[in-house]
């Protein structure tokens, strides 16, 4: 039976860094009120990645269901706007079965994205790209960085000259509509519908977190990161420089593979990439004023949140 909130197109999201207990808080709301997750995690979407993307178990999936996640192949790449297409999606199908979205996860962007603070990219062009990555191998990226900062100095400015990734499709935007990537994206903070309610998790003591991260990343490789690379890499036709393996952690694993580092130094990198990700999560969180901002190890989190659901949409 729908209930009333769900009629009203309400939203809720749970927003916050990596480590911070995002799906345990979340699994916890949905055995207690009518909502659905929905994934909002860049590695999620790859079928296959499960230690080092930190997926959800399979008793845990049995309790809260998540939806966006194990979409494609480690093979293929996933944007912020098809993730906003098929959020949209879920999202209207959630509601019709009477439940309310929980969007959950990290990936700041594909946050923006669902609220309207990206444009409608153009699709890639394989010409361009083709174009731009015979000219990459002659060049190399720092040259193409080099040539982005004449054509979009902003986005260049946020890139690293060997994000051959990101520069490619800054490049391949600037030649596809004559602007730069940047001019794409709409007002820096995007307008919030009334119906959404936006909770971001913060640690009090980033040590807190960072011991977290620290002990989560030591489990991977105890649970087999490594071993699970091996097996991708035999399954796939996957490559170091594909979307897949720039995720924190399939990266060191991939130069451990490749006898680039020892197991003690893919665990110091490992975990140290893993905590510049929760610094950059942090650093947007911080930008966003709609959200409700809570201490991920307050006592009672879920209380809090709860009873905030309960006021502001009537749920129960």
């Amino acid at each position: 039976m729908p209930t009333p909130a769900s009629d009203a197109g309400h939203v809720i999201s749970l927003m916050g860094p990596t480590a911070s207990g995002k799906t345990d808080l979340a699994v916890w709301l949905c055995q207690r009120f009518p909502l659905e997750i929905v994934s909002v995690d860049s590695a999620l979407v790859y079928r296959d990645m499960n230690i080092g993307t930190a997926k959800p178990d399979a008793a845990t999936l049995t309790q809260a269901p998540h939806h966006l996640i194990d979409l494609l192949p480690p093979t293929e790449a996933y944007s912020a706007g098809r993730f906003k297409h098929d959020a949209l999606a879920v999202m209207a199908a959630i509601r019709a079965r009477g439940n309310l979205p929980l969007l959950v996860g990290g990936t700041m962007l594909y946050f923006r994205a669902l609220r309207g603070g990206l444009d409608d990219l153009p699709p890639a062009d394989p010409a361009i790209r083709a174009e731009l990555e015979a000219q990459a191998s002659i060049e190399g990226w720092p040259a193409m960085h080099a040539r982005l900062q004449q054509l979009d100095p902003e986005t260049a400015a946020r890139l690293k000259p060997n994000d051959s990734q990101r520069i490619q499709r800054a490049l391949e935007l600037c030649l596809t509509t004559g602007g730069p990537m940047s001019a794409l994206f709409t007002a820096q903070t995007p307008t919030t519908p009334e119906n959404w309610l936006e909770f971001a998790l913060f640690p009090a003591d980033r040590a807190w977190l960072h011991q977290r991260i620290n002990l989560r990343f030591g489990q991977m490789l105890e649970q087999g990161l490594v071993d699970e690379l091996r097996d991708l890499r035999m399954r796939y036709p996957i490559e170091p420089d594909m979307p897949s393996m720039r995720c924190v952690g399939y990266r060191q694993a991939w130069r451990c593979l490749d006898g680039e580092i020892d197991t003690a130094t893919l665990y110091e990198q490992g975990a140290a990439a893993t905590r510049q990700l929760a610094k950059r999560q942090l650093t947007w969180l911080r930008s966003w004023d709609s959200a409700i901002k809570l201490e991920c190890a307050a006592p009672q989190l879920g209380d809090v949140v709860a009873r905030r659901l309960q006021q502001q949409f009537g749920v129960a």
